[in-house]
């Protein structure tokens, strides 16, 4: 049964993983998403980097669509103060899925949801805890020849072929995915956007 949104609901972000998880909810939604510059600044901490990115996305397509509800989010991986994003090559794939092998490193997911027509931006980070199984060097190789870890942040899916590499998840599983669902859906909730509708509902009202 579809939750029932009170407006238009735009997801800022081209990621097809987080349209399947709002899919899921039965969420009709329009995917806009921005043209952020995503280098993180000199220093900057984990969290912080993505409740900004998250930010500036939401802010972006407020910009363009006061009226609507717009939902933005950045996910990365981090281990040991170092950000790692999506790799570029099959050499940097190769290299990520060295250095998380056998260790524990976090995923952060920051964000945003915005209504510019009514001043409401309000903003979080999710902090979840992945330990890796030590990955043999053919393992990691055959993982890093398929396309897999190229869309994604720290170079594996764990929604994927990748859920083999993962012993264990501390925290939010759809928030590795790259959207915690309990926390966005309390966020909108609590702003108005959506509500929990029993009876019939075509999924959008104004």
């Amino acid at each position: 049964m579809p939750l029932e949104i009170t407006g238009k609901l735009i997801l800022a972000s081209a990621s097809p993983r987080r349209s399947e998880l709002l899919q899921q909810l039965g969420l009709v939604f329009e995917v806009r998403p921005p043209r952020v510059d995503e280098t993180p600044l000199s220093g900057e901490a984990p969290k912080e980097y993505v409740l900004r990115l998250a930010e500036a996305k939401a802010r972006a397509v407020s910009a363009e669509a006061p009226t609507a509800w717009v939902l933005a989010a950045d996910t990365i991986v981090a281990i040991s103060g170092r950000i790692l994003g999506k790799p570029g090559s099959f050499a940097e794939a190769v290299d990520m899925l060295t250095t998380l092998s056998g260790r524990e490193h976090e995923v952060f997911t920051g964000f945003c949801v915005s209504r510019a027509d009514r001043d409401i931006l309000i903003r979080e980070a999710v902090g979840s805890a992945v330990l890796f199984k030590e990955v043999a060097p053919d393992e990691r190789d055959w993982y890093a020849a398929s396309p897999e870890p190229y869309d994604k942040a720290g170079g594996y899916a764990v929604q994927g072929i990748g859920g083999f590499l993962v012993r264990e998840i501390r925290g939010s599983c759809s928030n590795v995915v790259g959207l915690p669902l309990c926390e966005v859906v309390a966020a909108l909730k609590s702003l108005g956007a959506i509500r929990f509708f029993s009876g019939e509902s075509d999924g959008y009202r104004r």
